[in-house]
């Protein structure tokens, strides 16, 4: 491929899974997402519904794009969504006030409904990844993650 990447001072075995960030936090989200799905298949919902209405419930009037981008998900599997989460009346779109090519998207009240339903499991289950860290452990953590997104957003679209 050509690429001019400086060679790595050290090797994935040399760092060892457990001490590379990356897959500890694949690891978390993959067993927290495991742990929602049972009870989020009951309410009918997918992780990307889930992940959906969390986000417009807390940022309203996001284009597709942006919501794939929040929600982590492919534009096309984001687009399924939708689809679905429209056809069950949870979610409008709305053309933009400044150009009606522009689709934002909101949450109806059924939507609200649903996430606010949905939102003590997936509280019950993020205090569960903090059992045993105190608040500022948790914290610093938080502001640790958020520096880290802000270092490689960069990349995003």
């Amino acid at each position: 491929m050509g690429t001019d990447l400086p060679k790595p001072e050290r090797t994935l075995g040399e760092i060892g899974l457990w001490q590379f960030a990356p897959y500890l936090m694949n690891r978390i989200m993959g067993r927290y997402n495991a742990n929602l799905q049972g009870e989020l298949r009951t309410a009918n919902l997918t992780t990307a519904k889930m992940r959906t209405l969390a986000v417009l419930a807390v940022v309203p009037g996001l284009t597709i794009n942006e919501l794939s981008v929040y929600a982590v998900t492919e534009q096309s599997t984001m687009s399924r969504t939708l689809e679905a989460l429209e056809k069950a009346g949870l979610v409008r779109r709305e053309a933009r006030a400044s150009d009606a090519r522009v689709r934002e998207i909101y949450l109806t009240d059924a939507g609200r409904a649903e996430f606010d339903r949905v939102w003590p499991l997936m509280h019950a289950r993020y205090e569960e990844m903090f059992h045993g860290i105190d608040e500022a452990e948790r914290a610093a953590f938080v502001a640790i993650l958020q520096r880290i997104l802000k270092n490689i957003r960069r990349h995003e679209i």
